[in-house]
């Protein structure tokens, strides 16, 4: 089925019409204030101001060095994230914290042997962002640190080596799991969580403010939330599930004092999906409820029980920030990355993709509301395209999140966040339309980047191997 593009709403009237058609609603102002924005208003934690509601989330590129270290592609997305004007980094992208956590081998791990190159990147970035707005002291820099599980390939693109936590009937036939080999053991979590606490360690050491222990999109850390089949110390209940994040907390508040946690979460999760005889996704026969962290019976609709559950938990670690978003880009990513134009490995949307995108401001909105302590950085609002800044001034101002954060939306057009305080008109031409290159193409074993928008990337080699690439889709 096909749904009307966002771009072809060029009243506010017309988009609002559309949401009412859908059975949707959420916050979006006619016109962006040049005055007293809300978007603009400082956040403060822990004693340290945080400049502005947007948030840089986290963007891989599949384009570091085989030992995980940044090449000038990587250093080029963390310059361009210092000049977007936001004044939260959330974690920068993803960095493994060992060689077989790596979701492919060219992701960036950290180590005693990269660190001054790790630091660099938060260097470049600060100074990037300082020679721009003549201010950084209001920035606040964190660096995600993760194992990718189930989705590790970490020796050669092609070739899935998944450690994995659980049983999924659904997930473990497509990836070919073989039981004996992927589980790992309760000592082999133990010894994880070490390498977690030590890349801590090694990010304070750098200079970053805080880390974020993701558990998201069907990595490690999210899995083991849906671990209720799992037995031993690390499976059952929800004590033994979360018992990763609690013994990683301990050991970074023991070794590394005064460095900052956050935790990006999937606040709730889908049924893994399946590309039906028309391409349009379709719930996999073999997908097992029980599995999906944060939904109902039926495994399609949200059940925020546990996730505000574990905002408790959060709270009682003394975790203040969050940084919420929905389900996997591997198995759902209809739910997680709304969008028109599926990546090659996907499918066409079962919905309007602005279902997915209310479903998830919704989604942090109740768990904002329950947990009004707890700074919350939203997901999810690039598919809004040029109601971006509409949308996210009316949601910060009606307290539906405290911070804006954007993914795909700051590869093709960086400067959004500057733009949007600083009155300029949005640049239409550099707004994102969800045509999924930047994830077609690491699928296809090329490095990431927005190739239909961004010149840099357009005039790239690599943009000639990509139209090859999906032209053999």
């Amino acid at each position: 089925m096909a749904y009307p593009r966002v771009a072809s709403f060029k009243k506010h009237d017309d988009f609002m019409s559309h949401l009412a058609k859908l059975g949707i609603e959420f916050p979006c102002d006619e016109q962006i204030v040049a005055d007293s924005n809300p978007l603009a208003d400082p956040l403060q934690i822990d004693g340290m101001t945080i400049g502005n509601r947007f948030c840089i989330l986290p963007m891989e590129g599949w384009d570091g060095t085989l030992d995980g270290k940044p090449t000038e592609l990587t250093r080029r997305r963390w310059r361009n994230f210092g000049l977007s004007g936001a004044k939260l980094m959330w974690g920068g992208e993803a960095v493994a914290v060992r060689p077989d956590g790596r979701a492919n081998p060219n992701q960036l791990m950290i180590s005693a042997q990269n660190l001054s190159d790790i630091e660099l990147l938060r260097l470049e970035l600060t100074k990037a962002h300082q020679d721009k707005f003549g201010v950084a002291d209001d920035l606040l820099v964190g660096l995600q640190l993760t194992h990718s599980g189930r989705y590790a390939r970490p020796n050669q693109k092609s070739v899935s080596e998944p450690r994995t936590v659980q049983c999924n009937p659904a997930l473990d036939a497509r990836l070919g799991l073989d039981h004996a080999v992927a589980i790992l053991s309760d000592d082999e979590l133990q010894k994880l969580v070490d390498d977690f606490i030590q890349a801590a360690v090694l990010a304070q050491q750098a200079g970053f403010q805080f880390v974020d222990i993701k558990h998201c999109h069907g990595y490690l850390g999210h899995e083991l939330l849906s671990g209720v089949d799992r037995s031993g110390r690390f499976g059952g209940s929800f004590e033994n599930r979360t018992r990763f994040l609690r013994d990683i907390v301990e050991g970074i508040h023991s070794l590394a004092p005064g460095l900052m946690i956050g935790v990006r979460l999937s606040i709730f999760d889908f049924l893994p999906f399946q590309p039906g005889a028309d391409r349009v996704g379709i719930v996999d026969p073999c997908g097992d409820q029980r599995f999906a962290f944060g939904s109902d019976a039926s495994g399609c609709e949200v059940d925020l029980s546990e996730p505000s559950k574990f905002m408790e938990l959060l709270k009682s670690l003394g975790i203040k920030l969050v940084c919420t978003t929905a389900g996997s880009p591997y198995y759902n990513p209809h739910i997680q990355r709304p969008a028109y134009f599926p990546p090659s490995d996907g499918y066409k949307p079962p919905e309007d993709p602005l279902v997915g995108v209310a479903r998830q401001l919704r989604a942090t909105s109740e768990l904002k509301q329950q947990h009004p302590e707890l700074l919350f950085v939203g997901s999810g609002y690039s598919y809004l395209q040029d109601w971006l800044p509409h949308a996210a001034q009316a949601l910060v101002r009606e307290n539906w999140v405290d911070s804006v954060g954007l993914g795909r939306m700051v590869l093709s057009y960086p400067e959004l966040p500057a733009d949007v305080l600083s009155g300029q008109q949005m640049a239409r031409k550099k707004v994102c339309r969800t045509f999924s290159d930047c994830t077609t193409a690491p699928r296809n074993g090329i490095v990431s980047g927005c190739y239909p928008l961004d010149p840099f990337y357009k005039g790239r080699d690599e943009h000639e191997h990509l139209k090859r690439a999906k032209k053999n889709i």
